[in-house]
C-alpha cells in the first residue's frame, strides 16, 4: 500500500484527484477532446458512479463515465502503477458500459459507441509512443470492424511528440509532472484551468473530509484484500501439508 499523501501533495496523476477533477464537465470535456482530436458539443459526467461523490459505495470505482451529445460514451481511468492487466481491464469496462446499456431496455441495434481511455505513466507496450490507438480489424484483410467501440492508451512520456498535438503533449505533461513543476506558470489556457481546479479542491473543507473518507475505504479495501490473500495461502497450506 503506497504511503497516504496529504490532500495537498496531490496532482492530477493521483486517483482521487483526478476523479475529484474531471467529473466537473468543464475540465472532462477538453480533455477528451485533446486525447481523441475531436471537438465535442457537450458532455455529461455520471456523478452517481463516482466514488467522491458517493463514499459509501461498497466498490471503490477511480474512473470516469461521460457521454456526450451523440450518446457516444466514455470511460476514463489513471494507471501510475502497472499491473499488467490493462487489455484485460479495457475488455472488462466495455462489457460493462454495454450491459449497463442493455439492462436498460436498449437493443444491440441502439447500442452507441463507447471508447475506453487509460492515461498511463509507464508505457504500457514499451514502444516509447504518446498514444497507442486500439481497434478490432481482419486479421485476414485487414479491414477494420466497426463495432462503435474503441480503446486509447496513452503514455505520458511517450517519445513521438512530433506525432501529436503540441495541446495533448502539454496535457501529457501536466500528468506527468511533480507537484513542483504542476504549479509553475503556464500559457495553455487549459492547463491553467486544471490548476485552479486542483487549487480550489484543495482548499475545500468539504473535499478534504471526502479524501479522509476515500482513503479510509481504499485501505480497508486493501486489508481486506490481503487478509483473503492471506486465508486462501493457509489454507493451501494445510491441504498440501
Amino acid at each position: 500500500m503506497r504511503k497516504r499523501k496529504k490532500l495537498s501533495e496531490l496532482t492530477l496523476k493521483d486517483d482521487f484527484m483526478f476523479s475529484a477533477v474531471m467529473v466537473d464537465p468543464k475540465n472532462c470535456k477538453p480533455m477528451l477532446e485533446r486525447i481523441l482530436g475531436i471537438n465535442i458539443a457537450s458532455v455529461e459526467v455520471d456523478r452517481e458512479k463516482s466514488i467522491i461523490y458517493h463514499p459509501e459505495y461498497k466498490g471503490i470505482r477511480l474512473d470516469i463515465l461521460a457521454t456526450d451529445e451523440n450518446n457516444t460514451r466514455y470511460n476514463v481511468e489513471m494507471q501510475i502503477a502497472d499491473e499488467h492487466n490493462l487489455p484485460l481491464r479495457s475488455r472488462y469496462y466495455h462489457s460493462q458500459m454495454d450491459t449497463e446499456i442493455l439492462a436498460r431496455g436498449e437493443t444491440y441495434q441502439n447500442l452507441p459507441s463507447c471508447i475506453v481511455i487509460f492515461i498511463c505513466d509507464y508505457d504500457p507496450f514499451h514502444q516509447d509512443l504518446c498514444c497507442y490507438t486500439i481497434e478490432h480489424r481482419c486479421k485476414e484483410s485487414g479491414e477494420i470492424m466497426d463495432d462503435g467501440t474503441g480503446t486509447v492508451f496513452l503514455y505520458t512520456c511517450g517519445k513521438n511528440r512530433d506525432e501529436i498535438s503540441p495541446e495533448l503533449a502539454a496535457f501529457l505533461d501536466f500528468v506527468h509532472a511533480d507537484l513542483k513543476k504542476s504549479q509553475e506558470k503556464t500559457h495553455d489556457p487549459y492547463i491553467k484551468q486544471l490548476q485552479e481546479s486542483i487549487q480550489e479542491i484543495k482548499v475545500s473543507r468539504e473535499m478534504g473530509v471526502r479524501y479522509v473518507l476515500f482513503m479510509e475505504k481504499l485501505e480497508e479495501e486493501y486489508r481486506d484484500g490481503y487478509e483473503a490473500g492471506e486465508r486462501s495461502g493457509y489454507e493451501k497450506g494445510e491441504k498440501i501439508g
